[in-house]
């Protein structure tokens, strides 16, 4: 059960950072200001690192809670692959 739901909450914030990315990607293109350019860009970079911390940590935590001997890491899987 603990597996699964890392599984789904990893699947969607990747999937959760595709729509921001187009979602700002769309409005930079309708935006004329410079500020609300640099204000979605930021958004966007926020986003990205949002993401990679949710991908990166996951799998990280399973490897080394494995290679600890964490009574957690035997019973998750936090990669969504």
């Amino acid at each position: 059960m603990i597996e699964g739901f890392f599984q789904i909450s990893t699947t969607l914030g990747i999937i959760g950072l595709v729509i921001v990315w187009q979602a700002d990607s769309l409005a930079e293109v309708f935006t004329m200001s410079h500020d609300q350019k640099k204000s979605l860009k930021r958004h966007k970079l926020a986003a990205l690192k949002s993401a990679l911390i949710l991908a990166v940590l996951g799998p990280l935590y399973t490897v080394v809670g494995s290679m600890l001997g964490l009574p957690m890491a035997q019973c998750v899987d936090l990669a969504p692959w």
